[in-house]
């Protein structure tokens, strides 16, 4: 149970610490409005994770007995995924940070809470490498996630709650703290921060590999 709310905890981390578009409108929006707002947004934001990494657990459940026979293989190929999530998330961020591009918004903001929360729903479901990622970690490890639903929920609830409580922070941030975080350096040092612990989670299942 331990290692499934571990996994669970550096899985949220590992795909909501990236400060990207969707970050940077939050922190904005926080700004512009009021926490009230910007937390609910924030919540939005750690339901579409929860829902992806629930999503991944339960067909991961429903694939145990047919990838079983090709689990290590599986494994290897879940580990070079993330690899590739990692690298491809780092070389973006150096690539933004030479190119000296600072993101700019000109969406309109939500009304109400409830808009707040379900929009940003809407936005982050919409990230494919979401879903990529939760499933390569899910489907790839068979030691931090065990099979019954106690551990899929632990896992799917410290998913969801680490995600929460970054999202959190940088609502609660506003102004003062988003311009450091949503900057060019601030960008660069999330982004590679992120990297660095999906880079580590893949070199576990690479260890834990028969």
């Amino acid at each position: 149970m331990t290692a499934a709310l571990v996994a669970g905890l550096v899985a949220g981390y590992g795909i909501a610490i990236p400060v990207g578009a969707v970050a940077t409108y939050l922190v904005a929006l926080t700004a512009r409005t009021s926490l009230r707002i910007g937390a609910c947004a924030a919540l939005g934001v750690a339901t579409a994770d929860g829902i992806y990494a629930l999503a991944a657990v339960a067909g991961g459940a429903a694939l145990t007995g047919v990838l079983q026979p090709v689990l290590a293989p599986l494994r290897w190929a879940s580990a070079l995924v993330l690899l590739a999530l990692a690298a491809r998330s780092g070389a973006a961020a150096v690539g933004e940070y030479r190119k000296r591009r600072t993101a700019t918004r000109g969406d309109r903001m939500p009304v109400s809470a409830l808009r707040a929360y379900l929009g940003l729903i809407g936005i982050t479901i919409l990230n494919p490498s979401t879903m990529i990622y939760f499933t390569a970690l899910v489907l790839g490890s068979s030691t931090a996630v065990r099979p019954g639903p106690a551990h899929q929920a632990v896992f799917v609830l410290a998913a969801f709650a680490a995600s929460a409580s970054w999202q959190l922070m940088l609502a609660g941030s506003g102004a003062l703290l988003g311009r450091v975080l949503t900057g060019r350096r601030g960008r660069l040092v999330t982004a590679l921060a992120s990297s660095a612990l999906i880079t580590a989670l893949a070199i576990r299942l690479l260890v834990s590999a028969p």
